[in-house]
């Protein structure tokens, strides 16, 4: 069986290499030059960890092109991975899918062989039997049906981690237009995935309102957490990783996401969960808790704020550690970190960062400039306090010594508790969520 895959994306270049690693023959497919070059000369197209590795191991099943004709005529099933961006109302963007289905269509106009095309990207419920169906029939001159097979198949996976994500899902989602479809693309996953997940099938509008109903459950479950982080800091005695950790033994609630920190950030969270508002509102639906999460995420900055301005005692420089959404990757879309410098430097504050991977991204969305850190070491170094932001695993081993000063004591607000203990001999290292370091200064704002 051949593959192609229509956009080289954060997720469609580790798709098209994942397939290309079981066996399968893949072409991708993408309208920028430079990703297809780099996929052609054995490059990853995009920073993600396994990416390269599995691209050096598959050279000869992956190719790419611009394309699209040689791609759909080369291949059996097409999985289609380009932006769905949110526009003003909240909702997802189909025009770039919908310019896909155009493509795709034209080209099997020229193609008589059954023919599988698989949306991966994330749309609004309605869409995939709506607007993005009737686009790819009407250019493909033909109905879905026994010689056309239309999917739903969103992943489930996190930058920095999509290549494992998508070796070891938890679920297989797939929304079919008919079984024969649905087969096709489930014997894909038996033979790509290293794990047996559920599989679950059903129609287009329940597959699509699962995809963001997954996304917005979890999001829900981090702010609770973080509610709770809020509730320990200002109780004394209070821990929320002993509390989050007794309620995640609770077999209904579980642990994953479940751990007190900051804000959720990326370009699917927080998105996701505004869309699913949207779509609320517009059925006639209620979506208070939807639109509870969101604003107590976007509070989670202010809350760390606070806890800095009410620590702050001259006017040296704030360092700050991890401008990243999340860990390994250099992504800094609705990024924690990067809200805080921003906030921080309307306040007139000097701010000095460090991340491994998202300084240069960080430098292009920050409207006011700050000083870029060449190590964690000497961000510490040069900062009169210090905030972890996000817990890139580096961050555990920053030499002790970068932490003492000759003639006071450093403090070190650590929202993801990552420096160690022992670094609390030298520093006054304050956990955000236990309520014992919280004693000393007030974190509200």
């Amino acid at each position: 069986m051949k593959i192609s895959v229509i956009g080289l994306g954060k997720l469609g270049s580790p798709l098209a290499a994942v397939f290309a690693s079981k066996g399968f023959e893949v072409i991708g497919v993408d309208m920028n030059v430079a990703a297809v070059e780099a996929l052609n000369a054995g490059r990853a197209p995009v920073d993600e960890p396994q990416l390269q590795e599995l691209i050096d191991k598959n050279r000869q099943r992956l190719s790419a092109t611009q394309d699209i004709n040689d791609a759909i005529s080369g291949s059996d099933v097409t999985f289609v991975v380009v932006p769905t961006p949110s526009d003003a109302s909240g909702r997802f963007s189909n025009a770039a899918v919908l310019k896909a289905m155009e493509g795709i269509g034209a080209a099997l106009r020229r193609k008589t062989q059954y023919h599988v095309v698989v949306i991966t990207s994330t749309v609004m419920p309605g869409s995939t039997d709506g607007e993005i169906r009737a686009t790819l029939e009407r250019h493909a001159g033909r109905s879905v049906g026994p010689a056309l097979g239309l999917c739903y198949n969103p992943e489930f996976i996190a930058l920095g981690s999509v290549v494992r994500d998508m070796l070891r899902p938890d679920m297989i989602l797939i929304g079919e237009s008919d079984s024969k479809a649905g087969d096709l693309l489930e014997s894909i996953y038996g033979r790509s995935c290293d794990n047996q997940p559920a599989i679950r099938r059903m129609n287009f509008v329940n597959a699509e309102l699962t995809k963001i109903s997954v996304n917005t459950f979890v999001t829900t479950k981090i702010s609770y957490a973080n509610m709770l982080a809020d509730v320990c800091d200002r109780l004394p005695g209070a821990n929320v990783d002993v509390v989050t950790q007794a309620v995640g033994s609770d077999s209904r609630i579980g642990t994953k996401y479940l751990k007190g920190a900051i804000g959720y950030g990326g370009p699917c969270f927080p998105r996701d969960n505004t869309a699913f508002g949207v779509l609320a509102r517009s059925l006639g639906a209620r979506a208070e808790l939807a639109e509870a999460t969101d604003v107590l995420n976007r509070y989670q900055v202010e809350r760390v704020l606070g806890a800095v301005e009410a620590r702050v005692n001259d006017s040296g420089a704030i360092g700050v550690l991890g401008l990243s959404y999340k860990p390994d990757t250099a992504v800094v879309e609705e990024s924690q970190g990067v809200a805080l410098i921003e906030r921080l430097l309307e306040r007139g504050r000097r701010v000095i960062a460090y991340d491994p991977k998202a300084l240069p991204a960080a430098k292009m969305v920050l409207r006011r400039p700050f000083e870029a850190a060449a190590s964690a070491a000497e961000c510490v170094r040069a900062a009169s306090l210090v905030v972890v932001m996000t817990p890139w695993p580096e961050f555990r081993n920053i030499p002790a010594d970068a932490f003492s000063r000759p003639s006071s004591r450093l403090t070190v607000i650590d929202c993801w508790r990552m420096i160690p203990t022992e670094v609390g001999t030298i520093a006054d290292v304050v956990y955000l969520g236990h309520g014992a370091a919280a004693q000393s200064a007030s974190v509200s704002v």
